[in-house]
């Protein structure tokens, strides 16, 4: 967070002056302002002092914009930290050679009508020129981490939105799938007759709002959604009839505990479609919630029917892409999913980490 705030402390400082003349402008104003100050001494500020500020940054600036454009650019940044070393060590020798020249000859031919002579010895004007060079090269390195670390927030937040938008859309997936299903089974009952028919109508009522209006949050209330589970399964038994044996057990120390909703819904979906639609001789469900420190633990077990039904098949397909989907964007590398079909059974065990009652790691 302090990263963050730093970042777009800097980011504002840096569109105050967008043009990167203005900012390099502003830079050596000040220089000169600091350098006629110690060139001026106690005497005050006289003309002969600001042409010597003038000239003596001029001797600066071919050395430090050397560094700046070509030995950071090409040499640092390739990590070539020997070369770049010698490189530099080379250039502000240079620099101050450059001034000795400047001031000894140079100014002679420029500025005939002024004498001047170098001041500062050669170990002193390397100190000058080490003192800009280091400077210049800090706030060169340091713009360029606060560039890279404002790419990085920025990248970070699209991989937010996108992840929240693939959330969405799959949650937008589930729903529908549940509903087609759910509206199937009660048109099967009306066209029998059947006393159940209200019943189902109820049950399917009170679990669309529970999907519509209670799940729209990344996260909802264990109890609840356990509960809309268990609505659902009893809505499947009403549908399954009494030669299906059906069981779900659910853990009672949900209190307090948060998890990914709807996670479960495809699951319970392919228990009965796997075992009770299609099937020949007796047919089971059995649906195990349990609580383990954490970790919310899923079982899922069933007999395993012949479907003609290939759209059906299609739609369990779909539910489980769905399911793999969202677990690797809601807990990556963070929970356990195996599915395993042998003879004549089905299993899914389903292991996810649970908010609440103890923060969890990177939540």
């Amino acid at each position: 967070m302090n990263d963050m705030r730093t970042v777009n402390i800097y980011t504002a400082m840096m569109k105050i002056p967008k043009q990167r003349w203005l900012q390099h402008l502003l830079f050596w104003l000040l220089a000169f302002y600091i350098l006629l100050r110690i060139f001026a001494g106690s005497a005050g500020i006289e003309k002969i002092d600001v042409i010597y500020t003038l000239i003596f940054i001029a001797t600066l600036l071919p050395g430090i914009y050397l560094n700046l454009f070509v030995l950071i650019s090409r040499v640092l940044s390739r990590k070539r930290y020997v070369l770049y070393s010698f490189l530099l060590l080379l250039c502000v020798f240079a620099t101050a050679c450059l001034n000795i020249l400047t001031f000894s000859k140079l100014t002679d031919i420029i500025l005939p009508g002024y004498y001047f002579i170098s001041y500062y010895e050669f170990s002193d004007l390397v100190k000058f020129s080490l003192v800009f060079t280091g400077i210049t090269t800090l706030l060169k390195l340091s713009k360029g981490w606060f560039l890279l670390m404002e790419t990085r927030n920025q990248l970070a937040r699209l991989e937010k939105e996108n992840a929240e938008t693939r959330l969405d859309a799959l949650k937008k997936q589930v729903n529908p799938h549940f509903l087609f299903n759910s509206l199937a089974g009660i048109y099967s009952l009306v066209l029998q007759n059947s006393a159940k028919a209200p019943e189902v109508v109820l049950r399917l009522s009170d679990f669309l709002r529970y999907v519509l209006y209670e799940t729209s949050g990344e996260r909802v209330d264990l109890t609840k959604e356990l509960s809309a589970m268990n609505d659902y399964v009893e809505l499947q038994k009403l549908r399954a009839g009494k030669e299906a044996e059906v069981e779900i057990q659910l853990p009672s120390d949900t209190t307090g505990r948060q998890v990914a909703p709807l996670l479960f819904l495809p699951l319970i979906e392919n228990c009965f479609k796997h075992g009770i639609k299609g099937a020949s001789g007796p047919v089971f469900t059995k649906i195990v919630f349990r609580v383990s420190g954490d970790h919310l633990q899923a079982d899922f077990e069933n007999n395993i029917g012949v479907s003609a039904d290939e759209g059906a098949r299609k739609t369990q397909g779909i539910g489980l892409v769905n399911l793999r989907n969202r677990l690797d964007l809601l807990y990556a590398g963070r929970h356990e999913l195996k599915i395993s079909k042998e003879k004549e059974r089905f299993t899914v065990n389903l292991t996810i980490p649970l908010y609440g009652k103890t923060p969890l790691p990177g939540n």
